[in-house]
């Protein structure tokens, strides 16, 4: 494993963003509102959205992230989640320290690739999965004790992006990443359904997920609902912790005393803390092999939906949610 080289204390970091679409644009901004970095450049394949970065951030844009290779010490990926590994393997070998949007990549194969490689490089390698921020100041991450039970949902209407991958690598994937923080261990059984309504891929996927140590987690998702509905549900021996992220209300009968829930700025603390990592040569919040963690599951519940075959209504989902 090669060193991560640390710049000098005054050494200005040169970074680029690549994919200026939703997300893009504001790691763009987090970029240019941090002390000793310097957003040089954005790519992006679409000429409004270039013109629009080159108009509010007031920098070059180009069509090829390839014409970055080489030219910057930092870069965020953001663009489709297909294209993930090319991208940042490129960077990687140019000398880049790497933030790349969830997922890390779209197979193992892929992710391993990319982890040796930062390794062997001696470059940061992290990954977007910026919810882990708002969990670690509440102080549930804390806890000893791991959950019996794990309930996730997350719910939200029709928004055209990610479709190039199922809504298990799109959305859920965020609270797979928080299921292994709190449920150590490795996952025994997977149970899953989905259907399609937009899109080729799931649009809506409910998970059993059975771990060794006789825990489960169980996550609804959906892409094409009505209403945005998002929280969390952990059952520990001793209590029950339940948060409602729209409303930002935390319920807590455990004796553990948990802090409110501050939504706070998670992707200004995710860039923040990759850009210390790679200042500083420590490892970085979210570190790439939990990253692939999150993507082994992630893909054992897509096997599993297409095994069971996708179901054709809404009413069979719930039905077969509530008696899982």
């Amino acid at each position: 494993m090669s060193p991560i080289r640390v710049p000098r204390d005054n050494e200005v970091l040169k970074a680029a963003v690549i994919g200026a679409g939703a997300f893009g644009r504001h790691h763009a901004s987090k970029y240019r509102g941090l002390k000793g970095v310097a957003l040089v450049a954005i790519a992006d394949p679409s000429p409004e959205v270039r013109r629009s970065a080159v108009s509010t951030h007031g920098v070059p844009a180009v069509a090829d992230w390839r014409d970055l290779l080489g030219t910057v010490d930092l870069v965020s990926v953001a663009s489709p989640a297909t294209t993930h590994s090319a991208i940042v393997r490129a960077f990687l070998n140019a000398g880049a320290h790497v933030l790349v949007e969830k997922p890390i990549a779209t197979s193992i194969e892929e992710a391993d690739s990319l982890i040796a490689l930062a390794e062997g490089t001696g470059r940061i390698l992290t990954v977007g999965h910026q919810e882990r921020f708002v969990f670690a100041h509440t102080g549930l991450l804390d806890y000893a004790e791991a959950p019996l039970e794990v309930s996730c949902w997350r719910q939200g209407p029709w928004s055209g992006r990610g479709t190039d991958v199922s809504v298990v690598l799109d959305l859920m994937i965020h609270d797979l990443d928080l299921v292994h923080q709190l449920i150590p261990g490795k996952v025994r059984n997977v149970h899953a359904r989905g259907r399609c309504e937009k899109s080729l891929l799931a649009d809506e996927v409910t998970a059993a997920v059975m771990f060794e140590n006789g825990a489960v987690a169980r996550l609804e998702t959906s892409r094409v609902a009505s209403e945005r509905s998002r929280g969390m549900r952990a059952v520990y021996s001793d209590g029950v912790v339940e948060i409602d992220f729209l409303t930002r209300n935390v319920a807590n009968t455990t004796p553990r005393r948990l802090k409110s829930l501050e939504m706070g700025d998670p992707l200004g603390e995710s860039v923040a803390s990759f850009v210390d990592a790679a200042r500083g040569g420590k490892a970085p919040l979210v570190r790439p092999r939990q990253a692939r963690r999150a993507l082994a599951t992630a893909l054992l519940i897509d096997d599993a939906a297409e095994r069971t075959g996708r179901l054709r209504g809404r009413a069979e989902l719930v039905a077969y949610a509530a008696a899982n």
